[in-house]
């Protein structure tokens, strides 16, 4: 019980952290809402022949940046966040306080998950008002079951990342390196519908192209069936496992010196 609530005072000071910088708020809620807003206004006008039939680009887009916003917060800001306080010493200092390092770890991880969740609803909201797309009612329960183990993963994989980032310097180029480009072959900024197979294959191995099939199939105005993508969320599930293994084993509290 003491560990739960220091886990949730934790949350509470890394939301109150998070929203006293508006640098990190305009990266995390901008960016996504921004990409959503170009793309619609660039290939708003197309329409996609995928899914099983043609679907709008809006149709495309609105699960492909909802892709985007969960990977954003929930990889990319902890990952970053996570370097740059090993790199002040927080961590360190925080590992000599009553706090429990699980506590410190969770709330970090908890928090960037409320984020992702709060993203989910901005962009689905506007992609339901502004953009004509349905919402996954028929596919409900796979959609959250995908966007709840796509948390869970992608927060592990930020954490495990900080173990191969050797300063705070480096963080943006590791962490941007090492996931915008997974994002152009992922069926998240362009559809791959006439991709070399062999592109598609190494995409295949990654867990943002998986993401993205059951966002789309969430999405999907063809789905008869109740949305879930088992392969997909398999792969998921073992690069959570993955991600966890590697942060346990690897994961650092002081900086490289």
């Amino acid at each position: 019980m003491k560990a739960l609530f220091l886990t949730l005072r934790q949350v509470k000071y890394e939301n109150r952290v998070f929203w006293r910088n508006p640098v990190a708020g305009f990266f995390v809620f901008v960016f996504p809402l921004m990409f959503l807003v170009i793309f619609n206004l660039l290939f708003g006008t197309r329409d996609m022949e995928t899914y099983g039939g043609v679907i709008s680009t809006s149709n495309f887009y609105v699960p492909a940046i909802l892709v985007l916003s969960v990977v954003t917060a929930c990889y990319t800001n902890i990952a970053m966040g996570v370097t740059f306080s090993r790199d002040e010493g927080s961590l360190k200092r925080v590992r000599g306080t009553p706090l429990p390092a699980s506590a410190l770890l969770m709330g970090k991880v908890v928090h960037s998950v409320l984020i992702s969740i709060l993203l989910v609803i901005i962009v689905t909201a506007a992609g339901i008002l502004f953009y004509d797309v349905d919402a996954p009612t028929n596919t409900s329960p796979a959609f959250i079951l995908s966007l709840v183990l796509a948390a869970a993963t992608f927060c592990a994989l930020g954490l495990a990342i900080t173990s191969v980032i050797p300063n705070a310097d480096a963080a943006p180029a590791v962490v941007q390196a090492s996931v915008l480009p997974l994002m152009f072959i992922s069926d998240v900024f362009i559809p791959l519908r006439d991709a070399p197979s062999w592109l598609t294959t190494f995409a295949d191995v990654f867990p943002i192209r998986h993401f993205a099939t059951t966002m789309h199939t969430a999405f999907n105005p063809f789905e008869s069936g109740q949305g879930f993508e088992m392969a997909s969320l398999g792969v998921m599930a073992l690069w959570l496992v993955a991600g966890m293994t590697v942060a346990v084993r690897f994961f650092r509290w002081e900086p490289r010196r």
